[in-house]
């Protein structure tokens, strides 16, 4: 008997910054942003569409005061070595700072078989190169060898952030240099703001594909694509193609603003591929962007071309049934 999944959009409202991971337990494990960006929900389900009625269970707090203090956004759930992880961003906070665009990037730790149980331990802060604005931690294995990619500000490059990958020692630890593999450069890329971030890695046909997010978080946010050979050396920006037009956007016709800061994932048979990405439904905000509520995790098939790259498509209209995997 042949089974048959479907899912409609919205998957989950106000959950930005969505993460999927399909673990070999069977489950789809869910993690995103709140709206209060005080703490760490996840949640898991058979089915992407019984995410939605999934109980959340809290992770992990913001503290009071000081490190991780304030603004806890975009956490993804990771399983290395046996072990879950989870990285995410957090705010350092004082009497005169509100911890807006002040954000480190850590990583909590759990050896719990099933991570909504056992307990997430904080491993610290991922040290990078500069003491500076950094967000949007993704990590991926590739011929042995892991790697971190993340957003972050050089303070000697004009922009918010531009994208880095570096080796890791370990699942909390860079190790040797860190590179440069895409700074804000496009007209798409710099609106609003210059940004460079949420990337997303996918591994298909012979090539690895990094998704990111560009631009201010209305609707102009949307999505680019770099691209390099499964054999080429990662650490050499030159391995990294970056597509010149976004790859994904606001389609005002179908009623989605702002896609972006995606990941991906696969149908319960593993053949076939999965954008999960957020966006709003209506094009106008009523003050700052990033403190409105509405951009709800969707999901939808990626299509592939037929020289081997991804095939984002549009972002489809919420309440219909996108497709059926098998």
């Amino acid at each position: 008997m042949t089974k048959t999944m479907t899912f409609t959009n919205p998957m989950l409202e106000q959950r930005a910054d969505p993460w999927v991971y399909r673990h070999t337990d069977g489950y789809y494990y869910f993690s995103a942003s709140v709206p209060a960006f005080d703490r760490i929900e996840i949640r898991r389900a058979e089915t992407l569409e019984a995410l939605r009625e999934a109980e959340p269970v809290t992770a992990w707090t913001k503290r009071e005061t000081g490190l991780m203090s304030a603004n806890i956004w975009a956490p993804e759930i990771h399983f290395i070595d046996g072990k879950w992880y989870i990285y995410f961003a957090a705010a350092h906070t004082s009497e005169t700072n509100d911890g807006l665009f002040d954000h480190r990037m850590y990583v909590l730790e759990n050896d719990a078989a099933n991570p909504l149980e056992g307990t997430w331990v904080e491993k610290g802060q991922i040290r990078t190169r500069w003491e500076s604005f950094a967000l949007d931690a993704t990590t991926f294995e590739h011929q042995g060898t892991r790697y971190l990619v993340w957003a972050q500000k050089d303070p000697s490059i004009d922009g918010n952030s531009n994208l880095y990958i570096s080796e890791m020692e370990n699942p909390w630890t860079l190790r040797g240099e860190q590179v440069m593999i895409s700074t804000p450069e496009y007209d798409w890329e710099i609106i609003g703001f210059k940004v460079n971030e949420g990337a997303a890695v996918l591994h298909r046909n012979g090539r690895l594909f990094i998704s990111y997010s560009a631009s201010a978080t209305n609707h102009h946010y949307c999505m680019g694509l770099l691209t390099a050979d499964e054999d080429a050396n990662l650490l050499d920006p030159a391995s990294w193609v970056k597509s010149p037009e976004p790859v994904f956007q606001t389609c005002e016709e179908n009623g989605q603003y702002g896609p972006g800061h995606n990941s991906f994932t696969v149908s319960p048979d593993g053949k076939t591929d999965i954008l999960i990405y957020h966006a709003r439904n209506y094009k106008e905000i009523e003050g700052d962007p990033l403190y409105d509520p509405n951009r709800h995790a969707r999901a939808q098939v990626i299509h592939w071309n037929e020289d081997g790259t991804p095939s984002f498509g549009v972002p489809l209209p919420d309440g219909q049934v996108l497709t059926e995997v098998k």
